[in-house]
């Protein structure tokens, strides 16, 4: 077997993208999501894609929730999720996510919410049943991930099937 450089070799491994996102609760501890203007039955966390130029996946939380909701976060990362989606169809490669844990949003800093409406319509604050009602499935079985790993302090791993 002969050794590639570094170059090389990177072309021959599977490729993904990362996002990264912060898992908000309000004081009472009910989970906090914003609702896609890309399908109005996807609730996400703040968070998105990480880009060139980001630091580190938890540089790319803080980002996108200061773009989405207009916080800003200045927490220390504290990993809640590592999440794993294999390519599909309508996303070639693997995509690898970070949940960290946002803290405890006062009514005060809800209020302060202020939305980008080309990516979000609205926020919502609610207990874990609602949570169950409103998801889907895989999308509730990766927030009850979260706040398990919150209220447990360990950190959790989910990898979404095929």
């Amino acid at each position: 077997m002969s050794w590639l450089p570094p170059e090389q070799y990177i072309q021959t491994l599977p490729s993904a993208t990362m996002y990264a996102a912060l898992y908000f609760t309000d004081v009472a501890g009910d989970p906090l999501a914003l609702r896609s203007a890309q399908g109005a039955e996807a609730w996400q966390f703040p968070g998105g894609n990480v880009e060139h130029g980001d630091a580190t996946p938890f540089a790319a939380a803080v980002r996108e929730c200061r773009e989405e909701t207009s916080l800003d976060f200045a927490g220390e990362p504290r990993l809640l999720l590592t999440h794993f989606l294999p390519p599909r169809p309508a996303w070639p490669c693997a995509k690898v996510g970070f949940v960290f844990d946002g803290g405890v949003l006062t009514p005060d800093r809800l209020d302060r919410i202020v939305l980008d409406p080309a990516e979000h319509t609205e926020w919502l604050v609610q207990p874990l049943d609602g949570w169950r009602k409103a998801m889907s499935p895989p999308l509730f079985a990766r927030l009850a991930a979260v706040d398990e790993a919150r209220r447990t302090g360990r950190a959790a791993f989910r990898c979404e099937p095929v």
